[in-house]
């Protein structure tokens, strides 16, 4: 056989390799169970808040820079493997470079251009998530503690302004410029959740945490013991709930149903369990359901947490 129909016969293996594994990314690339509708998010899921758009804008935004970047690297990889084999050129050793200034400038430059926009990009969007107002229409603190959550929802629910007459005790941890968002004369409910709990709509595990449609929420974070974080899947955010500092959050959910959330911080051996639910309903059912709570005797507040520390109170920014 001649050296050219050996190197023939040779190619010919490499060549239907690369055309099976070519098949066999189409069919990964397209097996994943996503629809037309559900491609463009890319992996999240369909947002249930006001504020969720933009975190969803922001990660189309991350993925189309990175396709831009991928595209051209595995273009410039490409080109050289074809236009650079030794094949073409027939040169044993080709012509080295040892310096090119406009190329280094080049690698040094694009890169610093990358990170400064996408930079200013979650700088920009993190400032507009991390607001919060004076009056929410709600405030729920959220606590955190091994291994489920308790809601409290700091609400006005007898409607006399008159009770309570003092602060309670079981909130006396969060900062009080945080408790100013609080309505006047709020009593106050609560839900204490157990690992063992199950929402009776969806059976999924876990307390429920009720939220009316259309109406902004302000969540307060605190926990009783280590560090975790409260992760509402479809709202695209989450937020650590952490011991002596008292983080927040406020959302307006826009859409009605039940969705799931979880702690997303390793927190110890039962992390798995802090599984909870939240149910998006209309603000009249939500209203019902703060008075149900009432009737069944859990009024008040349960302990909201470690009180903050001198070092988060420092650390903070001056709100009056």
């Amino acid at each position: 056989m001649s050296p050219n129909g050996s190197d023939r016969s040779s190619r010919r293996p490499v060549r239907r390799k690369l055309l099976q594994a070519l098949a066999a990314g189409l069919v990964l690339a397209t097996a994943t169970g996503c629809t037309s509708k559900d491609f463009p998010r890319l992996g999240m899921p369909t947002p249930v808040t006001e504020e969720a758009p933009r975190i969803l804008s922001l990660w189309q935004g991350s993925w189309a820079a990175a396709l831009a970047t991928g595209v051209l690297v595995w273009g410039l990889i490409i080109w050289a493997v074809i236009f650079h084999r030794r094949s073409r050129t027939k040169i044993e050793v080709p012509a080295q470079t040892r310096y090119n200034m406009p190329i280094e400038a080049l690698y040094t430059v694009v890169p610093i251009i990358i990170v400064s926009v996408l930079f200013y990009f979650t700088a920009r969007d993190e400032n507009a998530l991390l607001k919060t107002s004076k009056k929410p229409d709600h405030v729920v603190n959220v606590v955190g503690y091994q291994w489920s959550w308790g809601f409290n929802y700091m609400e006005n629910v007898d409607g006399s302004t008159a009770s309570p007459k003092q602060e309670a005790k079981e909130i006396s941890s969060i900062p009080k410029r945080m408790l100013k968002a609080v309505p006047k004369g709020a009593e106050g409910v609560y839900e204490a959740g157990t690992p063992g709990e199950r929402n009776p709509q969806t059976g999924n595990p876990g307390p429920t945490l009720w939220l009316p449609k259309g109406e902004s929420v302000q969540f307060i974070l605190t926990s009783r013991d280590v560090i975790h974080s409260f992760w509402v899947i479809p709202f695209l955010m989450k937020m650590d709930v952490i011991p002596g500092h008292t983080n927040r959050f406020e959302v307006t959910p826009n859409r009605e149903g039940t969705f799931m959330g979880k702690c997303a911080e390793l927190c110890g051996v039962d992390h798995s369990r802090m599984l909870f639910n939240v149910k998006v309903v209309s603000p009249e059912r939500y209203q019902q359901h703060l008075k149900d709570l009432a009737k069944k005797g859990q009024t008040g507040y349960i302990p909201a947490g470690i009180a903050q520390t001198d070092a988060a109170k420092n650390a903070e920014t001056k709100i009056q």
